[in-house]
């Protein structure tokens, strides 16, 4: 992912709010492109309340298209030891895909 805050957001998507990989990839995110002011770029897809009140506590906020080059991209595989399976996630704002892995062939 290429946004620092894409990359919290996303972890904090599957540790805290128990999404699937490609769920938390699909999520709709912010960014703030710099460390003054009160700014912030949101995606449209993060409800029209929730922007009002981030407006009304004196928040700037710009709306983004749906899924927001601006806020970050990538792709994601994450391991599950106990069933030895890969999970993995293809951000709907780029080009990348997961591709799956066929199961090692015994010898």
């Amino acid at each position: 992912m290429e946004s620092g805050a894409g990359d919290a957001q996303f972890v904090a998507n599957i540790v805290d709010f128990g999404m699937n990989v490609q769920a938390a990839m699909e999520a709709a995110r912010f960014t703030k492109a710099t460390f003054e002011g009160c700014d912030v770029q949101m995606e449209s897809r993060i409800p029209a309340s929730v922007r009002d009140e981030l407006a009304r506590r004196g928040h700037v906020i710009s709306v983004l298209e749906p899924f927001s080059f601006t806020v970050g991209q990538g792709e994601a595989v994450m391991r599950d030891p106990k069933r030895s399976v890969n999970f993995a996630g293809a951000d709907p704002r780029s080009d990348g895909e997961a591709i799956p892995q066929n199961p090692p062939v015994p010898f």
